[in-house]
């Protein structure tokens, strides 16, 4: 079996947004359990990048608008002759609590931009090797602690970005899942076609092929060119199949 390799583009600023935030919380908790330098680093150098995407726009704003067009598709979806009415109402019952949770919580990163640890630590990571134990003699002495009070404490780090990162995992399930992956070929390395007012294009691909594709576009027309990795000795087939979905 061919190994399959997917690209993600995101079509408009808000899904850009949403994608990076998704990637630096996942990068948080591959660190997880933090134990040492390395890991305790790369934590802290994630929660830093979080906490400067969450100053960029409403982050807030933008999410409970679209937990709201959520709802009102899915409602659209109800009157579809043989839809499954009692999921449906359990992804809108899912998508209102989600919301409530999100209104009555502080702002996004609040509680982590006040952390005098963290706070610390982000001063230091322009730096380089600025967390050194004789810079920061508070993060050496806290790596030295128990696991079970550092986990402790990094659980409710974690706990605290709950209201955020709980609706941002439903919402890009919700988009993903709105388009299926369908099969496109591009002629001489060169595709595009019409978005149709969609967030976010997904393309996958034969890793085999070492290819990677370079998007252009927004919502409503988008141009894919796909190069190879080699880009000295690599060489783009006349015809290439890919499956693509705009969601």
């Amino acid at each position: 079996m061919h190994p399959y390799v997917l690209f993600e583009h995101p079509l408009n600023e808000k899904m850009r947004t949403w994608l990076r935030m998704e990637f630096l919380l996942t990068q948080m908790e591959a660190q997880l359990p933090v134990r040492d330098h390395a890991s305790a680093l790369n934590f802290f150098r994630s929660v830093s990048d979080l906490l400067d995407v969450f100053e960029r726009g409403e982050i807030r704003t933008e999410i409970l608008k679209e937990l709201e067009r959520q709802q009102r598709k899915l409602n659209s979806w109800a009157d579809v002759p043989g839809a499954d009415t009692q999921r449906i109402q359990q992804l809108a019952t899912q998508l209102r609590e989600l919301g409530s949770r999100l209104m009555s919580a502080p702002r996004p990163g609040q509680i982590l931009r006040e952390d005098k640890m963290i706070a610390l630590v982000r001063q230091r990571l322009s730096i380089p090797g600025g967390c050194c134990s004789f810079d920061l003699p508070t993060l050496h002495i806290w790596l030295a602690l128990a696991q079970h009070l550092r986990d402790e404490q990094v659980a409710q780090w974690r706990n605290s970005l709950d209201p955020i990162r709980q609706p941002l995992n439903m919402l890009l399930d919700l988009i993903r899942n709105a388009s299926p992956l369908r099969k496109h070929t591009s002629l001489n390395g060169f595709y595009q076609d019409n978005g149709e007012d969609a967030d976010l294009l997904r393309l996958q691909m034969s890793a085999d092929d070492a290819l990677y594709p370079q998007i252009s576009g927004h919502k409503s027309r988008f141009a894919i060119r796909f190069l190879p990795l080699d880009s000295e000795n690599g060489a783009v087939p006349e015809r290439l199949d890919f499956e693509l979905a705009c969601c």
